[in-house]
């Protein structure tokens, strides 16, 4: 008789509102409906509900969708997506939930793990589940956000924030990065890289990154740093100081600096750190080398410097991460009741800075 748990994937239910935004309505299905387990079995299933019966839901498009399940469906959900839309009426303008909202709302099942994508983040502060908490919106979005909601920490300096059972982004392609660092906190960055890959975007980027940077597309007239940053991850173990980067573009460090931050939205160290994180984090995944081996391939030196940068970053110690996520990667199913969720409540701000929370709820994930 085997003891193993029945497979059950985790349930991603989407709400749709009347007034959404297509594009950010497919993030979640796209990125959730990617990831298999090593028995080519789907780890997530992506439904989409309404407020209302079974039948359309108008968007800001010249077109309406096809809703096939009603606000029912929430109480199904292990996590519950909230996409933006254009016309929440009294949620934007009072902060208050309309009656076929807060109806849904009473769905939703304790300790069922709630998210956000742009504008999305008004209703959940309107039911409630923000209140004393970090959150974050679209940038143009920020000031009127804080008159409705002045008990919410907003931060509108970062793509996302994670506070364990509750994740808000700011808008538009940050709800790609916040679906994809769902997919790592649950899963591991292997499997997040493979769908960010399928996918054709960025693996990650951080939380803690600019919304909004000076620069995002480089004037054809002036230098990049990609080059630089090319060159920094093929040698990601070894010592690279900054003026070693500076010098692949023949750029002084302060020129570089500043450029580098224009681009990228945060400082050439605080990207180097980053990088070699991401590092650690797959070998620890995906090989059996020692955690000194590690440590040095991924640039730190030695497994004190690399347990400090991931205790930092994710929460726990390298033992513990490889614990959890090769448990993933043997069987399909990684016990992201510990050591992953330990990344839950850490809010990264665009500064580099991490201020880390104790989670209100660990949520469990199947």
């Amino acid at each position: 008789m085997s003891l193993e748990p029945e497979f059950r994937p985790h349930r991603v239910v989407v709400l749709a509102l009347d007034g959404l935004l297509p594009f950010e309505l497919g993030i979640p299905h796209r990125i959730f409906g990617r990831p298999k387990d090593a028995q080519g079995r789907h780890l997530y299933e992506v439904i989409t509900c309404s407020v209302r019966p079974p039948g359309p839901v108008e968007t800001d498009a010249d077109f309406a969708i096809q809703v096939a399940h009603g606000p029912e469906a929430l109480a199904t959900a292990d996590t519950v997506i909230v996409p933006a839309s254009y016309e929440l009426g009294p949620v934007f303008e009072q902060g208050v939930l309309t009656e076929e909202l807060a109806a849904a709302f009473t769905h939703v099942r304790p300790g069922t793990r709630l998210a956000s994508i742009c504008t999305g983040v008004y209703v959940l502060a309107a039911a409630g589940r923000l209140d004393g908490r970090p959150a974050t919106t679209h940038w143009a979005d920020a000031a009127h956000f804080r008159q409705v909601f002045p008990q919410v920490e907003l931060d509108p300096d970062v793509l996302f924030i994670d506070d364990g059972d509750v994740l808000t982004s700011a808008g538009v392609a940050a709800g790609i990065d916040l679906c994809l660092h769902i997919v790592r906190r649950d899963h591991g960055t292997a499997i997040a890289n493979e769908v960010a890959r399928r996918t054709v975007v960025p693996p990650h980027r951080d939380g803690g990154q600019a919304q909004y940077i000076e620069r995002p597309v480089p004037d054809p007239q002036q230098a990049t740093t990609t080059a630089a940053r090319a060159w920094a991850l093929g040698r990601l173990h070894e010592p690279i100081q900054l003026r070693d980067m500076a010098a692949q573009e023949a750029m002084s460090v302060r020129t570089f600096t500043r450029r580098f931050r224009e681009e990228v939205g945060i400082s050439p160290g605080q990207w180097l750190t980053q990088q070699r994180v991401e590092r650690a984090r797959h070998l620890l995944e995906s090989t059996d080398l020692s955690v000194d081996q590690v440590a040095r391939d991924a640039g730190f030196g030695t497994a004190q410097s690399m347990r400090q940068h991931l205790q930092v970053a994710v929460g726990v110690t390298p033992t513990a991460y490889r614990r959890t996520f090769r448990i993933g990667r043997d069987s399909g199913t990684p016990d992201i009741s510990t050591g992953a969720q330990a990344e839950a409540g850490t809010r990264a701000r665009a500064d580099g800075s991490l201020l880390t929370r104790r989670p209100r709820h660990l949520h469990s994930g199947h």
